[in-house]
């Protein structure tokens, strides 16, 4: 593992007598290793003191706060927690969790500071100026093993305390404090908790971090030398057609047990594959995670899917209910039964979750956990600890009093939108106003390089021609497999062409616009329709225009086009509400900041109508410029939950149009 620890940084931090600063530097280079930490795992803390209310300096402890992540992490990140307080918590015989964590609250200097980390009291008694704590993966899954602990014993001699599994928070902070009366912490390096993660220490910021590096090297090399010319399994698998339909029929009926939208990814990366073209790959992956912490993002076992995935969900649930009854009592509320992640056997891996970011979360998790199981296997069979004590964590009282606090989610989470037409204009409008409001998307356009302006994890822009049938295909099944189905298509494509009247109609003006004004609406929305039978309350929204109603003459290439569009989803609404899908229509006009009114297009039809440009833009009832964001709005109220009843409908987005009228 490389030491990322940079001289020059540390020092220009520490010649400012910056303490705390010091413990933001290495928490951020412990987060830049995944095979250390994971989306919020791990925790550091540094002691100091703060001056109080009455001017009296005070020592305390800067322990990483609740929900912050250690790749990222500021000042802020580390509340300050009166160390007396933490210290005589220590001393107590018992303390439950909800108590304990109402004690830290109690003993910060600030109450609006966040929560601090549960194992702060463990971070007071240990008797070092720094302490780090992560869930390094070589350790784990060397632990993770049967002869586990006489492995880690042999790496490490009598440096490093090994010490059993035992829950986290008070219980394992007694576990520390017992197993070290009588020992000489200038002896030890560091801390190994069986099926849980290592600690550090020190009284210097950049050895603790160092020692950290050091103690994980040598576990990773350790595995490296068990392993020999043996890696990882790997194998190639290309998702079809039939796959993507699986996927996104999978997707429905986890929504269905979760009750509510839910994202589902395949990887079907070579070590993904691999892991899934083992023929033990069921039985492994149902033994447990890597370590009791992930069961809270990832349930404390795997599903596993073959020829009907469907199957393989509904025998999880099976299999999640006799686990719950199996290590429950009254005091547990049962979660969901929806799997996080499993092995379609042969393909690769599934994850599910309820957004993006936890979908993130998921993968990450059961990536790691693949590439242990395997190093695990090695060095004797991979063995996790028993299936009470992940329950342990799962159900933890604390997890457990979330469920009682109400979350208002985004209407569109875990919702998959396709939008064409998206790199300008109401497009790229109706893919920033969805993904506000919680949905992923895919967008599609035509133009060169428009995938830079899409920053966000939750878009997947794609190149593609709309009105190349395969094209669309591709991109439809790449969003299947990257989340999982669709829910929404917004067929937005489209462009104005040159004014003509009829009697000079270039053929090539007239067929341009037949075929990207209406037959790449027809082509995407063919394309897509098998997926939105099996999608979450789908919908489709037509946008088409103002020429329908009211047209002007020397724009008939595209009237035509936009009204023979609106009678197909006229067509399609009929054909299509026995599925529940609701096909509706908007009819913008005068929306100029879209790629179709270019300044010559302007011009040219306000001096049609003998009038300036701005008069122009203003040319309707209600005196206003109409702009994308308003039809964006328009789009996401057909496609959202106010609207269900509603089908074929036309509604114009053009500020009052006397012709419409």
């Amino acid at each position: 593992m490389k030491n990322r620890w940079i001289e020059s940084q540390a020092a220009a931090i520490a010649g400012e007598g910056d303490n705390l600063g010091l413990r933001v530097y290495t928490s951020q280079l412990l987060g830049a290793e995944a095979d250390l930490v994971l989306h919020g795992g791990g925790n550091t803390s540094v002691k100091g003191e703060l001056k109080n209310v009455f001017g009296e300096m005070e020592s305390v402890l800067f322990v990483k706060g609740s929900g912050w992540d250690l790749r990222t992490i500021q000042g802020a990140g580390f509340p300050a927690v009166k160390m007396d307080h933490l210290l005589r918590l220590g001393e107590l015989d018992s303390l439950s969790d909800s108590e304990m964590m109402r004690q830290l609250r109690l003993a910060l200097l600030d109450p609006a500071a966040p929560t601090p980390s549960v194992e702060a009291i463990l971070h007071a008694l240990i008797p070092h100026k720094y302490v780090d704590h992560s869930h390094a993966d070589a350790v784990v899954a060397i632990s993770n093993s049967p002869n586990g602990e006489v492995m880690l014993q042999e790496i490490y001699g009598n440096e490093v305390l090994i010490l059993p599994y035992t829950m986290p928070g008070f219980i394992l902070a007694k576990q520390v404090a017992q197993a070290t009366a009588s020992v000489e912490w200038s002896s030890l390096r560091g801390i190994v908790l069986l099926h849980h993660g290592i600690f550090t220490f020190d009284k210097d910021a950049g050895a603790c971090y160092s020692t950290m590096i050091e103690l994980v090297s040598k576990a990773e090399q350790y595995l490296k030398e068990k392993m020999g010319t043996t890696g990882l399994a790997a194998a190639d698998y290309d998702p079809d057609a039939e796959d993507c339909l699986q996927l996104s029929r999978l997707r429905g009926f986890a929504a269905g047990v979760m009750g509510r939208p839910v994202l589902l990814r395949l990887e079907t990366s070579s070590q993904a594959t691999g892991f899934a073209s083992l023929k033990n790959c069921a039985e492994l992956a149902t033994r447990g995670p890597l370590t009791p912490d992930h069961t809270i993002h990832t349930k404390a076992f795997a599903a596993i899917f073959a020829d009907d995935p469907v199957q393989g969900l509904q025998q999880f649930q099976a299999d999640y209910r006799d686990y719950f009854e199996k290590h429950s009592d009254e005091s547990h509320q049962c979660l969901d039964s929806m799997p996080r992640y499993g092995v379609w056997r042969d393909k690769g891996m599934v994850y599910l979750a309820p957004n993006q970011k936890r979908l993130g979360i998921v993968q990450d998790i059961s990536q790691h956990t693949i590439k242990s199981i395997q190093q695990a296997q090695l060095l004797g069979g991979w063995q996790t600890l028993p299936s009470q004590d992940l329950f342990d964590v799962e159900y933890w009282e604390l997890e457990q009093a979330k469920l009682k606090s109400l979350v208002k989610v985004p209407e569109f989470e875990g919702k998959v939108v396709v939008v064409s037409g998206a790199a300008s204009g109401i497009g790229r409008a109706c893919v920033q106003e969805f993904i506000d409001q919680g949905a992923v998307v895919l967008a599609l356009d035509i133009a060169q390089d428009f995938a830079a302006q899409f920053e966000s994890a939750c878009v997947l822009p794609i190149h593609c021609d709309v009105t190349d049938s395969v094209a669309i295909d591709d991109a439809l099944r790449q969003m299947v497999v990257e989340f999982g189905g669709i829910d929404i298509v917004v067929s937005n494509a489209g462009s104005f062409p040159a004014s003509q009247s009829l009697e000079d109609m270039d053929d090539d003006n007239w067929e341009s616009s037949q075929r990207l004004n209406l037959g790449s609406h027809m082509k995407l929305l063919r394309s897509a329709t098998p997926f939105l039978r099996n999608g979450i309350d789908p919908a489709v929204v037509i946008v088409a225009s103002k020429n329908v109603p009211a047209p002007g003459p020397g724009a008939a290439a595209y009237s035509v086009a936009k009204a023979g569009l609106t009678q197909m989803a006229r067509v399609a609404a009929l054909e299509l509400g026995e599925a529940g899908i609701r096909v509706n229509v908007l009819h913008p006009n005068a929306v100029y900041d879209t790629a179709i009114w270019t300044d010559e297009v302007l011009a040219s039809r306000a001096q049609y109508y003998g009038v300036s440009v701005e008069e122009y833009k203003t040319s309707n009832v209600l005196r206003t410029e109409v702009e994308s964001i308003d039809v964006a709005k328009a789009a996401v109220l057909f496609a959202g939950g106010l609207l269900t009843k509603t089908t074929g409908a036309q509604l114009p987005i053009d500020g009052g149009n006397e012709r419409v009228i």
